[in-house]
C-alpha cells in the first residue's frame, strides 16, 4: 500500500495512487465532480463499498467533505461510522488490482475485499 496523504487530518484517507487514478477517471467526465465513498447493505460480509462521482449542487449539509489538493470525497454521515479511518489505495497490478480499502473498523471481509463485516 503506498503512504496515505496526510493521515491525521481526514476522516478517509487518499494514497497518492488511489488520488492520482481517480483524478484520471474524473479528467474523463469532463467535469468538476466529487467522489461519493459510502457503504450500503449488501456483499457476502454484510455491507458493500460504494463509490460514484457526483455533482457538487447533491452534496447535502450533513454530508462531510474531504479536500484533496482540490479534489473533493464527500462520505453521508450514517457510512461514515462504518468508515471513519479508511484508506483507500489503488493498484493497476494484473491480479488483485483496482481499489482498496483498508478499513479499521471492520471485523472482518470477503476475499474480493469490496464487502466487510463490522
Amino acid at each position: 500500500m503506498t503512504q496515505a496523504t496526510q493521515p491525521q487530518q481526514r476522516g478517509i484517507q487518499l494514497t497518492e495512487a488511489a488520488l492520482k487514478h481517480v483524478l484520471a477517471l474524473r479528467q474523463r467526465q469532463g467535469k468538476d465532480l466529487y467522489l461519493r465513498v459510502g457503504v450500503r447493505q449488501g456483499g457476502c460480509s454484510g455491507m458493500s463499498y460504494m463509490m460514484d462521482f457526483e455533482d457538487p449542487s447533491k452534496v447535502q449539509e450533513k454530508d462531510e467533505v474531504f479536500d484533496y489538493e482540490g479534489f473533493k470525497i464527500v462520505c453521508d454521515p450514517k457510512s461514515m461510522l462504518y468508515l471513519y479511518g479508511l484508506v483507500l489505495d489503488y493498484s493497476d497490478a494484473m491480479i488483485g488490482g483496482g481499489f482498496q480499502f483498508t478499513n479499521p473498523n471492520a471485523s472482518q471481509s470477503c476475499g474480493c475485499g469490496k464487502s466487510f463485516g463490522v
